[in-house]
């Protein structure tokens, strides 16, 4: 079978590997879709994603497809299953599990590695997904179920005000959540017009700059500041516009060796809580449950359909992934 691996030095290779057939509880799948991560370019660029990235290794990780075998231990999937992945493992033995956080399980890692014709993660990491829901939408699982931890995390209120930076992918999922979650208003940061006009249409009250948000920081109390970019610039003025008694989430992936820096007085007087968010602890359901009731916009964020081969373009030259989500296709299956 074909596989898109990261093999270092920026560089991109698609290889055949062999199939193999399941043990245990694992689930063989024909991988149909699988997103783009902004993690997978990380990995490219020779940084580390949520994991350290040792190469070779196959990128991917937001996959759906189909069941074509189950191995002898695995009770509740079958040939011919629809389902989706989440791709990290979570031992469920170590004392990080046992306490209901498999994100930092000691024995993570990843288990569906998406940019190859099949994947083979153990039962549990395997969702079904309805007839009704296409499988190029049930790809978005994984970054969806991401957003839902980070938002679980700052529990937003209603009719709070809410101002969030970046509409790539991630942002344009976090926008609806939003939305949904009852904030009365909602400001979105993004430089790029076309984006902004993006956000208008997803549920943004006010779209602006990074230059025009800190004006409107001064007249009103932004009672929830959510960062997902991951530039350090946009993680400070985060931050810096941040209300009194405000939360932030810092949800873009920062450079590993670059610092935030803030006035550490000044988050003092206003109370500020300032919060991470690191995968997807049990949210992967929820995701798709969100995905089939149809609340969600995803075709307005796709920006390219790929197949694995011209991935190593993509991620040399960002030509669609800066523009919005990048579906790549392996059996194209709907």
């Amino acid at each position: 079978m074909k596989a898109g691996y990261y093999v270092g030095d920026y560089r991109y290779e698609v290889r055949d590997i062999p199939e193999k057939e399941p043990i245990n509880d694992e689930v063989k799948i024909r991988v149909a879709w699988c997103g783009l991560c902004g993690t997978d370019v990380h990995k490219f660029q020779g940084k580390n994603g949520a994991s350290v990235v040792v190469p070779p290794i196959i990128l991917g990780h937001e996959c759906s497809g189909v069941v074509t075998a189950v191995g002898p231990e695995c009770k509740y999937f079958k040939t011919g299953d629809r389902v989706a992945c989440d791709p990290s493992y979570g031992c469920g033995k170590c004392s990080w599990c046992q306490q209901g956080f498999p994100n930092f399980c000691l024995e993570r890692h990843g288990v569906a590695k998406g940019f190859s014709e099949y994947v083979y993660p153990p039962e549990q990491n395997v969702y079904p997904i309805s007839d009704s829901l296409d499988l190029e939408t049930a790809a978005f699982t994984e970054p969806l179920s991401c957003v839902i931890h980070g938002l679980d995390l700052i529990q937003i209120e209603s009719g709070r005000t809410v101002a969030m930076y970046g509409m790539g992918a991630i942002g344009s999922l976090m926008l609806q959540l939003i939305k949904y979650s009852g904030a009365a208003e909602i400001i979105v940061i993004e430089r790029e017009k076309e984006k902004r006009e993006l956000a208008l249409m997803l549920g943004a009250t006010i779209a602006v700059t990074d230059q025009e948000v800190e004006a409107i920081s001064k007249e009103r109390n932004i009672d929830y500041v959510v960062e997902c970019i991951g530039l350090t610039q946009t993680m400070e003025q985060a931050i810096k516009i941040a209300g009194k008694n405000s939360k932030v989430l810092l949800f873009g992936l920062g450079e590993p060796d670059q610092p935030v820096s803030f006035n550490q007085f000044e988050a003092y007087t206003k109370e500020l809580s300032i919060y991470t968010s690191y995968l997807n602890p049990y949210t992967s359901e929820r995701a798709v449950k969100l995905l089939e009731s149809g609340l969600l916009d995803t075709k307005s964020i796709i920006s390219a359909e790929l197949s694995i081969e011209e991935v190593g373009d993509e991620l040399s030259e960002l030509v669609y992934s800066r523009k919005g989500k990048v579906m790549v296709y392996l059996s194209k299956e709907h």
